[in-house]
This record gives C-alpha cells, sequence and structure tokens, in this order.
C-alpha cells in the first residue's frame, strides 16, 4: 500500500481508503462478509475508512467501530458526515443554513457519531451536502470552533454536491475546511478546473469519490440493466442515464490494457492526480478489497493512456434524478 499526506492534517493516508456506503444497509448486505472485507483492507494497509450517519442511521458507523475497536494496534482515521437536517440530497440552493446545519444539530450529530463509533474524538467530520450560499454565515463556524476546541473533532471537511465541484470555493476562504470530498473519475474530470488548483494552494485534501461513477465504469452494466426497486440505483440509472452511460463505458473497453480490468483502469486514472490524496470505493467482499487495494501498487498508467482517456470527460449538471 502507497501512502499520500492528507493536506495541511500532516497524516499519511492511504492512497486507496474504504467507502462505507451501503455497507451495512443495502439490499444484500452479508454481516460476515463485509466485516471479513473490513479486516482484510486493513490487513492490506488501509488506514482511511469514509462513512456517514446517513449510511443506515448510524448502522455503518458502529460496523466501523467495530473493526476500530477489533484493530487497536492500527492507526485509523476515521472519516463521517454530519446528515443535513432536513435530509435531502444535493444541498439546493433555496435551502437555508437553517433548514440544513444549524448550530444545534451538528453539535448533536457528531455526538451521536462519537457514540456510534465509540471513540472520543472523530479525525475527520464531514458536512454531509453543501452549498456555499451559507459560506460566509457565523453558526455552522461557531460549531466547528467549537467542537475542535473541545476535541470532539481533530478536522473538518465538506462533501461536494454531485457534478458541483465549485460549490464549495467561498466556504475554503474561513480556513476552517481540511478537505473535500468530490467525485471525480474517468467522466467526472470538472474538479481539476477550479477546485484542485484551490485546494492545492491552501493545502487542502482532496477525497475522490464514486470512482467507477456508481458502476459503469466497472464495465459491466448493460442497457438492459435493472436495478430492486428498493435499492437508490433504480431511480439514479433512469433511461436517460443509464443508456449514455453506458454508450460511453464501452467506448472506454479497447483502452483497457491486456491484463486490467476497467475498473483497475479507473482506479489508477484517479490516482495518475497526485492532488488526490486517497480515493474511496464501495467495498462489500474480499474479493473487491483484493482487486481495489492491490491498485496502490507505486504503478502508473502510461502517459498516452491518459491522455486518451482524458477525452472521455463528460460536463454533466444536476438533474431531478442525479442526487
Amino acid at each position: 500500500m502507497q501512502y499520500r499526506k492528507f493536506g495541511k492534517t500532516g497524516w499519511q493516508v492511504s492512497e486507496v481508503g474504504y467507502g462505507m456506503w451501503g455497507l451495512a444497509s443495502w439490499k444484500g448486505s452479508d454481516e460476515r462478509e463485509y466485516m471479513a472485507a473490513l479486516d482484510m483492507a486493513v490487513e492490506m494497509g488501509c488506514n482511511f475508512f469514509d462513512t456517514a450517519w446517513a449510511y443506515g442511521a448510524g448502522l455503518s458507523e458502529q460496523v466501523l467501530g467495530k473493526i476500530i475497536k477489533k484493530h487497536d494496534t492500527s492507526k485509523l482515521y476515521v472519516a463521517t458526515k454530519v446528515p443535513p437536517k432536513n435530509r435531502k440530497w444535493p444541498a439546493l440552493g433555496e435551502y437555508t443554513l437553517q433548514d440544513c446545519y444549524p448550530y444545534e444539530h451538528i453539535i448533536e450529530y457528531t455526538e451521536k457519531s462519537l457514540k456510534n463509533l465509540g471513540v472520543d474524538t472523530i479525525d475527520l467530520q464531514q458536512f454531509h451536502t453543501w452549498h456555499d450560499n451559507w459560506a460566509y454565515q457565523d453558526e455552522w463556524k461557531e460549531a466547528v470552533i467549537k467542537l475542535k476546541k473541545e476535541g470532539k473533532i481533530q478536522h473538518m471537511g465538506i462533501s461536494v454536491n454531485r457534478w458541483e465541484p465549485e460549490n464549495c470555493l467561498k466556504a475554503l476562504d474561513s480556513g476552517l475546511i481540511d478537505s473535500i470530498q468530490v467525485i471525480y473519475n474517468i467522466f467526472d474530470q470538472a474538479p481539476e478546473d477550479a477546485l484542485f488548483p484551490v485546494c492545492e494552494r491552501l493545502n487542502i485534501a482532496i477525497i475522490a469519490r464514486v470512482p467507477f461513477d456508481e458502476g459503469t465504469l466497472t464495465g459491466t452494466l448493460t442497457k438492459d440493466t435493472v436495478f430492486p426497486e428498493d435499492d437508490w440505483r433504480s431511480t439514479y440509472f433512469v433511461p436517460e442515464n443509464l443508456i449514455p452511460s453506458v454508450e460511453r463505458a464501452d467506448k472506454l473497453k479497447p483502452l483497457v490494457p491486456s491484463g486490467m480490468t476497467m475498473a483497475e483502469m479507473a482506479l489508477r486514472f484517479i490516482l495518475h492526480n497526485k492532488t488526490v490524496c486517497t480515493v474511496i470505493p464501495g467495498m462489500r467482499t474480499t474479493k473487491n478489497v483484493k482487486q481495489n487495494m492491490a491498485v496502490s501498487d507505486n504503478v502508473s498508467l502510461p502517459m498516452g493512456l491518459i491522455n486518451e482517456l482524458k477525452k472521455h470527460r463528460w460536463d454533466r449538471t444536476p438533474t431531478s434524478w442525479s442526487q
């Protein structure tokens, strides 16, 4: 496992982290299987785990708490998130700070996360949604300052809305934000335009999420793929999204090097960008852990291939189904 500096925190985090969305709450999850997957990740050198209170109403945090306790001789960096009070994703410009992150709510859910995780301090707390309309309001800042002063959190971050990588730049002026979690992959290259340069200048850590574009960049989805009704992807992969996503993924297949999967190529593309501190694929099985962790081997894609993949950038804007 290779490690990278996590912005101004000074942490050395595994460049392949562990995304815990849905791990303990999605249909088909098996506790023995995902606990074995988490154990394997730690054994393979993964030390960055990203969860949230909203992942199973605290269940995912509780699972991570068990892993922390079990591997108490290893330093595992814990990142979680405060859910918006109105429980709406993404944050829209019409929502007020009081709708989403009033002072008392930030404090309350940090306390809940501390209890679920079984820790005295959270390494990285994050706003699970964000809109820069709130950037210069004092209430969220006062809550963050209080939590840091009391040692309840070490650092604060923002998880940016889908396809809105610049909708956080004003918040960075506060000096209170230590990391940005953003969708970045072969299709979603827009963070390179404005967000990454600002984060480099301010030494703010970048967490790359959704490395496989919710599955299309694994090359396994087809135009006929159907998800169960209780799987959130059934509302995300509506025909106007699924069909063009699969068509674009199919165009990538001839570029996949011999002996490599499309998923591996997708991860290596992200890790080629040294602004990224860690990428957090979601994993529920030991098979996926083995495959994803193995990508951290200090081997880079050829520049010719990187340049070809750059041509597959797909700029999208939020829609009613993009969540």
